[in-house]
C-alpha cells in the first residue's frame, strides 16, 4: 500500500492537480499586502479534529466523534503553518503556501477505510510535524473477500406505519456478487442488486460544476432493493395509533442474511413496521409547538417524500388524515392525488375515528389595504393548501374541499388588485387564482377560526432617482451557531457581521433603513432571524455568508460568487445582487440558485442570502479578513440592491 501511494502522489504531483493554490484559480480584487511573520505553528482546520493546533505527531481525531470523510477519489484538507515563509510538504509532496500562512491541498484518498496525511512544514532549520488519520465513509475493505454489508445502510429504519397491502420497499448496501435476503417469520423475500452511481453524493453533485460521470456501480459493493407486499412485523394486525407501542430494538423477526462463497453475515434489520386500520380514521394536528409555548415559527414543512426538500408550509392548527410513517417522518393524505410528509413530533393525535376535514369552500372576500391586499377564504375547517406564485399571480390549492365560491366581492377598487377567479382540477381539490397588476412582493397567511386570511404584500414605492430611500432592509450576518472555518482558524460569523456593519453603513447613506438582525457573537436561530426581519415590517432580507464545500469537490475549479433564493418573487434580487458582487469581487461567477435555506424561505418580502467568496480558499480568506474585502463585499450588495430596486419600478 505505502508503494501505492508513493505513486499516487507522485502522479498527482506531475499533473499539477490540487498541490497549487492557484491551480483553476481567480484570485479576487481586494488581496491585502504583506506577509504572514508569525512563528512556525502548523494547524489543520478542516477536517475537524480533536486537537488540530498541537503540531505534534498523533491521531487527530476522536474515535467516537462520528466523523468520516465522504468523498471520491480525492479531498481537501487546509490549515496554517502561521508563516508565509514556510515550505510545506504532505506525504512527500509539497503544497505551495501563501503569504499569509494558509494553505489548502487537495489531496488522493487511498482505496481503504483509513486515510493517513503526514504534513511537514519548515522555516529554515525549523520543523513542525503532524499526522493525520481519517476514517472514509463507504471505503471498501481492501483485499477482504468476504460477507460485508454496511450498518447504515439499512432503509427503512425505525418504524414504519403502512395501509393494508401497502409495499414497502427495502434497500442496504453489501459486498457485490453476495446473495442478499430480508428474512421475517416464515417468509424470505431476495434483495437484488441495482447498479447506482459510485461515492458521487447528491450534494457533490449539485456543487461540483466539472463532476465526471460516475462509474455503473460502485467497484467493491452493490445496493441491495427489494418490495415486500403486505405486513413485515410481530402481528400483522397490529393497529398503530400516532405513537408506536415499545418493542424491543431487536425483535428478531426482520433479519438481514448475507452470503458470499463460504461466508455469511446475519443482523437484525433496525425496522417496526404496523398497520393502521382503515377503519378507524386517524386525524393528526398539525403544530410546530404542541406544548403551546408560543415561541416557535408557527408553520410545519411538508415534504414530497421523507426527509425531501420543503414544498408545503402548513400553519399551526392545520388537519389531515394520517395515512403511514417512516421513521421520523409522518405521511398525510391531502386529497385523493396528493401526499405530504411532515416531522413526525408535530403531528399530535386527535380523537381516533374522527373524520378528516372537508366539505365545500365558501364566498371570497377582498379587502384591499395601504400596504397589502388580505383574501378571505370561508373553509369548513383547517383544511391543507399550499400557495403558488408567478410574476402577477398567487395561486392557492386547498385540499379536501370542493369549489362553491357562488360570490367573489373585490371590496373597493384596488388598482393593485386585476382579477379573482377559481377551478376545480379535482373532486377534493379547490384552485383560487388571485391576478396582479404589478409583481408579487411578498405575501403571508394566516386562521381566523376556520377561514384563510392571504395577505398579498404590495410593492413599496420606489424614487426613481434614489432607489434605496425610505426602504426597511434587514441584514442578517450568518452563524452563529455552526458557520464555516478558515485556514487561520477565523470563524465566518465574525466576517459576516462586519460586512453587516459596512453594509448598514452604506445602505443609511442611501437614504434606507437598515435593521441588523444580529449585532454581536451570540447565537441566533434562524427562525429567530426571520421574526426579527418580520417584526421590522423589513420590505428587503440579505443574508450575508461566507462559503465552503462538501467533502470531495474540488475547490480549486469549484469556487467564485453565487446567491441563493427560494421563492419566485426573490429571483430578480439574487440575480442583481450576484452580478454587482462579480464586478466588485472579480470573482468567478458561479451563479443563482434556489436554495431550501431557512433565511430564504420567508415569503413576506424578497429574501436572498449571499456566498460572496470561499471562505476555505487561503486568498479569498485574506479577502474576507481585510476591511477593503468586507467593504467590497458590503458595496457589491448595495449596487444589487439599487439596481433591483431601480428595475422594480
Amino acid at each position: 500500500m505505502a508503494r501505492a501511494w508513493t505513486l499516487i502522489a507522485a502522479l498527482f504531483a506531475a499533473t499539477g492537480i490540487g498541490c497549487s493554490h492557484r491551480t483553476g484559480m481567480l484570485e479576487p480584487r481586494g488581496l491585502p499586502d504583506g506577509l504572514g511573520e508569525g512563528p512556525l505553528h502548523l494547524s489543520i482546520q478542516y477536517p475537524p479534529s480533536l486537537d488540530s493546533t498541537a503540531g505534534r505527531f498523533g491521531n487527530l481525531f476522536r474515535p467516537d466523534s462520528g466523523y468520516a470523510l465522504n468523498a471520491g477519489d480525492s479531498t481537501f484538507i487546509f490549515g496554517s503553518t502561521g508563516s508565509g515563509r514556510a515550505r510545506l510538504f504532505v506525504n512527500g509532496v509539497e503544497v505551495p503556501v501563501f503569504r499569509t500562512g494558509s494553505w489548502l491541498a487537495w489531496l488522493p484518498v487511498p482505496d481503504d477505510t483509513m486515510a493517513a496525511y503526514r504534513f511537514v512544514a519548515r522555516v529554515g532549520g525549523v520543523r513542525d510535524t503532524v499526522l493525520v488519520t481519517i476514517p472514509v465513509n463507504g471505503a471498501p475493505a481492501a483485499g477482504l473477500d468476504r460477507a460485508l454489508y454496511d450498518s447504515t445502510s439499512f432503509v427503512p429504519n425505525g418504524d414504519i406505519w403502512v395501509q393494508p397491502g401497502e409495499g414497502t420497499r427495502f434497500t442496504v448496501r453489501a459486498r457485490r456478487n453476495a446473495q442478499v435476503r430480508l428474512i421475517a417469520g416464515p417468509d424470505t423475500i431476495p434483495l437484488l442488486p441495482d447498479a447506482v452511481p459510485g461515492r458521487f453524493s447528491a450534494r457533490r453533485r449539485a456543487f461540483d460544476t466539472a463532476l465526471p460521470d460516475p462509474p455503473a456501480a460502485d467497484s467493491a459493493f452493490a445496493v441491495y432493493r427489494g418490495l415486500v407486499y403486505g405486513p413485515v412485523g410481530p402481528d400483522p394486525g397490529l393497529v398503530l395509533a400516532p405513537n408506536p407501542p415499545d418493542l424491543p430494538e431487536d425483535s428478531g423477526w426482520a433479519v438481514l442474511e448475507v452470503i458470499r462463497d463460504a461466508d455469511t453475515a446475519i443482523t437484525a434489520w433496525p425496522v417496526r413496521i404496523g398497520v393502521i386500520d382503515q377503519q378507524v380514521p386517524q386525524v393528526g394536528l398539525v403544530t410546530d409547538d404542541p406544548e403551546g409555548t408560543g415561541a416557535t415559527a408557527g408553520i410545519v414543512p411538508g415534504r414530497p417524500v421523507p426527509w425531501g426538500t420543503y414544498h408545503w408550509f402548513f400553519p399551526n392548527g392545520t388537519r389531515s388524515l394520517v395515512t403511514g410513517r417512516e421513521d421520523g417522518q409522518v405521511r398525510l393524505r391531502l386529497s385523493s392525488r396528493a401526499i405530504a410528509w411532515v416531522n413526525a413530533p408535530y403531528v399530535v393525535p386527535l380523537q381516533p375515528g374522527l373524520p378528516p376535514p372537508g366539505g365545500r369552500t365558501g364566498p371570497i372576500r377582498v379587502t384591499p389595504g395601504k400596504e397589502a391586499l388580505t383574501v378571505r377564504i370561508p373553509l369548513p375547517g383547517r383544511i391543507p393548501f399550499r400557495v403558488d406564485e408567478a410574476e402577477h399571480e398567487i395561486r392557492i390549492t386547498l385540499y379536501g374541499v370542493g369549489a362553491d365560491m357562488d360570490w367573489i366581492q373585490y371590496g373597493p377598487f384596488d388598482p393593485y388588485l386585476r382579477l379573482v377567479e377559481f377551478e376545480a382540477p379535482a373532486e377534493d381539490e379547490t384552485v383560487v387564482r388571485i391576478a396582479l397588476n404589478d409583481r408579487v412582493w411578498g405575501y403571508r397567511y394566516s386562521w381566523s377560526g376556520a377561514d384563510l386570511l392571504l395577505e398579498i404584500r404590495k410593492p413599496p414605492r420606489i424614487d426613481r432617482g434614489h432607489p434605496l430611500r425610505g426602504l426597511r432592509i434587514a441584514i442578517d450576518a450568518g452563524h452563529p451557531p455552526a458557520g464555516a472555518t478558515g485556514p487561520a482558524g477565523i470563524h465566518e460569523s465574525r466576517i459576516t457581521l462586519a460586512v453587516a456593519r459596512r453594509l448598514a453603513e452604506l445602505l443609511e447613506a442611501g437614504g434606507a433603513v437598515p435593521i441588523l438582525v444580529r449585532n454581536d457573537d451570540r447565537p441566533l436561530a434562524l427562525e429567530e432571524r426571520t421574526l426579527r426581519a418580520e417584526r421590522a415590517q423589513a420590505q428587503i432580507l440579505v443574508s450575508i455568508h461566507a462559503n465552503a464545500l462538501p467533502d470531495g469537490v474540488n475547490p480549486f475549479t469549484n469556487n467564485g460568487t453565487s446567491v441563493y433564493y427560494f421563492h419566485p418573487h426573490s429571483k430578480e434580487l439574487a440575480l442583481a445582487v450576484d452580478r454587482a458582487l462579480v464586478r466588485e469581487f472579480g470573482s468567478r461567477d458561479l451563479g443563482i440558485g434556489r436554495g431550501d435555506l431557512a433565511l430564504t424561505r420567508t415569503p413576506w418580502m424578497p429574501a436572498v442570502l449571499t456566498e460572496g467568496l470561499f471562505l476555505m480558499i487561503p486568498e479569498q480568506e485574506a479577502v474576507l479578513l481585510s476591511r477593503q474585502g468586507q467593504l467590497s463585499y458590503a458595496r457589491g450588495i448595495a449596487n444589487g440592491l439599487r439596481a433591483f430596486l431601480a428595475a422594480s419600478r
